[in-house]
């Protein structure tokens, strides 16, 4: 059965959404009388966009800015009245295990731990909302799921019937999720060692704003990589079928991490076994060339077995078969040598 519209059409989002079509980067968003973000015109870029010469406004700069901003910073350097209790029946080995677990709200979490673990942290790894409006809402100092804020907000009865046509969930502002994460961000900064780094896994919709932010909270000349990996395929995109999902990485001093000569690889499968291998042949040698010639022999057997990759095989070529004794072997990944 048709439902009737109890009340009048709202004709300033039927305007703001007519704007959008003709000019989208005039839309913009803004607080509310509540302190809610709500779409809104920016007026100096729509006279911009009418006008037929450059029109006065606020000055420019290059910078991440959104409602909220302060307040967020506010939040983050805010002290609380809160501490840590211990739940000694739900644990194992209290007094001696080296895990801590720590459950509450991430926020509150973040600030009693500055303390005890402050510059003392080698790694974080946070996994945030994607802001795609269906995970949860996140409003204040709590994260509720979309159909409890809808009850709490008015737009849903109990037994789950819509009140309105187009509910709105706040996940779905921009100006949210970044006041969620510029406070978080800035405390798990706080937490790093000079050579820690933190790891923020993402989506699509706030990649973009992430990879900002985190040049605001950390310097971009502190960025390290932007990882792409392969996530879950959705056949059902109206599109197309993105399964890609993103992990920035940042480091708290880039230039401290260089001076320490820190290189983030992984060594080549059987690269041990064939540098002990050559070390054993050449010392126990009769000749130089017999001890080549159980080395190729060894490296073939090894690869046709897969216990080496094909890089570590690629040590064949770095003997031109002169008799000499192969005094230097350099590792395959360019950053050590080893005496055999």
């Amino acid at each position: 059965m048709e439902k009737l519209r109890m009340t009048s059409p709202d004709l300033t989002e039927a305007n703001i959404d007519k704007l959008a079509e003709l000019f989208p980067t005039v839309i913009t968003e803004t607080l509310d009388a509540d302190g809610n973000p709500q779409r809104a015109i920016d007026f100096d870029l729509l006279r911009q966009e009418l006008s037929d010469h450059i029109v006065d406004g606020p000055q420019e700069r290059y910078r991440l800015d959104w409602p909220g901003k302060r307040a967020a910073a506010f939040a983050a350097n805010a002290p609380i009245a809160k501490t840590l209790r211990p739940v000694r029946e739900e644990s194992v080995d209290f007094d001696t295990t080296k895990n801590l677990f720590i459950e509450g709200d991430n926020l509150d979490a973040l600030k009693l731990l500055q303390e005890s673990y402050l510059g003392k942290v080698n790694v974080v790894y946070i996994d945030p909302p994607y802001n795609t409006g269906n995970d949860f809402v996140y409003n204040d100092h709590f994260a509720e799921s979309n159909e409890d804020y809808l009850v709490r907000s008015g737009q849903q009865s109990q037994s789950g019937e819509r009140f309105v046509a187009n509910a709105e969930s706040n996940g779905r502002f921009h100006s949210d999720w970044l006041d969620m994460m510029y406070s978080r961000l800035k405390l798990a900064r706080s937490l790093l060692s000079d050579d820690g780094v933190i790891m923020v896994a993402i989506g699509d919709r706030e990649h973009a704003n992430l990879r900002l932010l985190l040049d605001q909270v950390f310097g971009s000349d502190n960025f390290i990589s932007d990882v792409v990996w392969q996530g879950g395929r959705k056949n059902d995109s109206r599109y197309v079928s993105n399964g890609a999902d993103y992990m920035m990485i940042y480091a708290k001093n880039e230039r401290h991490l260089s001076e320490l000569g820190v290189r983030w690889r992984e060594p080549k499968v059987g690269l041990e076994s064939a540098l002990a291998k050559a070390a054993s042949l050449w010392s126990s040698r009769t000749s130089d060339a017999d001890a080549e010639r159980q080395w190729k022999s060894w490296l073939k057997k090894a690869k046709a077995s897969r216990d080496i990759t094909d890089s570590v095989a690629r040590y064949d070529q770095l003997q031109p078969g002169t008799g000499r004794p192969m005094s230097t072997y350099r590792d395959i990944t360019g950053s050590s040598r080893l005496r055999v």
